[in-house]
């Protein structure tokens, strides 16, 4: 059984998972509370990490979930406030392996804690570890509430296993692929394009897309078939909305995205927006803006050379194709095309525009 997505739905889909999701960091901040001030005070950091964001995930879910004839929608809001309190954890933990302390256009947890260490009389660089230290405590205490809000969202029992199996796999992909991207970005060797396409499928297809569509699904009851090939579908959504944000990170605008455009150029990223510039004869003026912080002018240089060098064009192109491919997928799996439509084509049509994760 399939259904339509409408507007009205939408938004009542959204208020749903938005008070489900301020129930959790609730309980967060109330145990937090009773332990001790400065705990206290990471939850808050925590709940400030959450807020914003397009909630496109927890929306997946729903969608798939009503599109499928689920019903269960309380159980799906719970799971789908779980999975953007995973994606905030993944944020949180992310800023924290690129040394980012800044996150839509605010002090994010490691910045913050950095700061109140230097108010409190810390040197630069026990501050900046007291940061770092924040940060990955309160990833990881996201992560835990994400997974508990799972086991106790109310489905049937073995609904649950499934759903618990789910968010496993994807931890372990998102967690491969993060590694993947660090060990790229070392610079000892030079990334396959299907190398870099790989670590973006693990690192961003998992937990944003597979995951919501996958999740939806079971709590619709769907059949294995199903589920399955809706994994296929969020791999390629995942790889086309990655190779998007990829372009954000360098031509974007910080204060619309609230994303560095000079964090991947400075870290060495292994992109394929990168890994294209390399085959061609621009690589030369272009590897030279790699690895430090750019100025204004030089940012400027650097963008201009990867559009000259037809390497803007070459990912916008494969992010097409790869639109493409999971449009094909979720055809076979009788799901309307706005479920596809609402979410991923919002950040390749507008190629200037930015969408926060």
């Amino acid at each position: 059984m399939t259904g339509t997505i409408t507007e009205s739905t939408t938004r009542t889909s959204a208020s749903s998972t938005d008070h489900a999701l301020e129930r959790l960091l609730d309980a967060g901040r109330r145990r937090a509370g009773a332990i001790d001030p400065h705990h206290a005070l990471l939850w808050e950091s925590l709940g400030r990490a959450a807020e914003g964001g397009k909630r496109f995930r927890p929306a997946l879910l729903l969608a798939t979930h009503d599109a499928l004839g689920g019903t269960a929608p309380g159980a799906a809001a719970e799971v789908g406030a779980a999975i953007e309190l995973l994606h905030t954890a993944f944020v949180i933990h992310d800023d924290v392996i690129d040394g980012d302390h800044v996150r839509r256009g605010r002090p994010n947890v490691s910045g913050t804690f950095g700061a109140l260490a230097r108010i409190d009389g810390a040197g630069p660089d026990a501050a900046v570890g007291y940061g770092l230290t924040a940060g990955v405590l309160a990833g990881d205490l996201a992560i835990a509430a994400a997974v508990r809000a799972v086991a106790t969202c109310g489905a049937a029992p073995d609904v649950v296993e499934r759903l618990l199996d789910l968010f496993d796999a994807a931890l372990h992909a998102t967690a491969a692929g993060e590694l993947a991207d660090v060990r790229l970005a070392l610079g000892v060797s030079h990334a396959s394009l299907a190398q870099s396409l790989e670590m973006e499928a693990l690192k961003t297809g998992a937990y944003s897309f597979s995951l919501p569509l996958q999740a939806g699904a079971v709590l619709a009851g769907a059949d294995a078939a199903t589920v399955e090939r809706l994994g296929r579908a969020g791999r390629a959504m995942g790889v086309a909305f990655q190779l998007a944000d990829d372009l954000i990170g360098v031509f974007g605008d910080p204060t619309h995205s609230g994303k560095s455009v000079t964090c991947d150029l400075r870290t060495g990223k292994q992109t394929p927006l990168m890994v294209h510039a390399r085959s061609t004869t621009a690589w030369l003026r272009i590897s030279s803006f790699l690895g430090r912080e750019l100025g204004t002018d030089e940012l400027d240089e650097v963008r201009g050379l990867l559009v000259a060098s037809g390497s803007r064009g070459f990912v916008e192109d494969l992010a097409d194709r790869y639109l493409e491919e999971a449009r094909s997928v979720l055809r076979t799996t009788g799901l309307p095309s706005e479920i596809l439509d609402s979410v991923t084509t919002k950040p390749l049509a507008a190629r200037d525009s930015e969408v926060a994760a």
